[in-house]
């Protein structure tokens, strides 16, 4: 991390950033591969022959804590729980929650859905308002994309080059905020692939991201 003044955050696809409280005190990262063996009589184990990757998973524990500005924790775990919901700003025909990436100083998650979201309230005010919450989240790898962090969080690695899969209704001020947490750097994505239209993207196409200097 380049410094501790750095705050993870959870970035939509529309472009809202959900700050956490406080930073996690660990990441967890699962990847898996689907492996077949055809048995054999003649063999003590199977050949297996690949049959093809599966969704990575990222979780994280969240603390969240409001006691000291006198709001209630329910403002951003009500965020959060809108992330498992369908999102009616998104085009129609899209009807679905909102792809989501984690973001913290130079570690950026894969885009991904919240598979998984478990939130315990810990602490009340004493009218019942909840102060403090524990948040158990889980993100799944949503597309087939070559994004995959370090598995160092600190270890200032610069972010590579990469590409971008376009799905339908995405425009480049979205694909700037997923990759880089900035909606205004579209700039950058429509000067490295000679785009002339931002909001006109072909679904299916590539776009190539190039590494942001931090």
């Amino acid at each position: 991390m380049a410094g501790n003044d750095q705050k993870a955050y959870l970035h939509t696809e529309s472009g809202k950033k959900l700050p956490c409280l406080f930073n996690p005190a660990s990441l967890e990262i699962s990847l898996s591969a689907s492996w077949e063996g055809k048995g054999d009589a003649k063999l003590n184990a199977p050949n297996l022959s690949y049959q093809g990757g599966q969704s990575g998973t990222m979780s994280v524990e969240l603390f969240l804590d409001t006691s000291a500005d006198g709001s209630v924790v329910t403002e951003h775990t009500d965020e959060l729980i809108k992330l498992t919901r369908i999102d009616t700003s998104l085009p129609q025909g899209q009807e679905r929650p909102p792809y989501v990436t984690f973001h913290w100083g130079r570690f950026h998650s894969f885009k991904g859905v919240v598979s998984d979201l478990s939130i315990t309230y810990e602490l009340f005010r004493p009218n019942g308002e909840p102060i403090r919450a524990r948040v158990s989240l889980t993100l799944t790898q949503a597309f087939d994309e070559d994004n995959w962090p370090p598995q160092n969080p600190t270890s200032g690695t610069p972010r590579p080059a990469r590409s971008h899969q376009v799905v339908p209704g995405e425009t480049l001020d979205r694909i700037a905020a997923i990759h880089y947490g900035d909606a205004t750097e579209w700039r950058r994505l429509a000067s490295a692939n000679g785009v002339k239209d931002p909001f006109a993207l072909r679904p299916g196409s590539r776009i190539d991201v190039p590494t942001m200097e931090v």
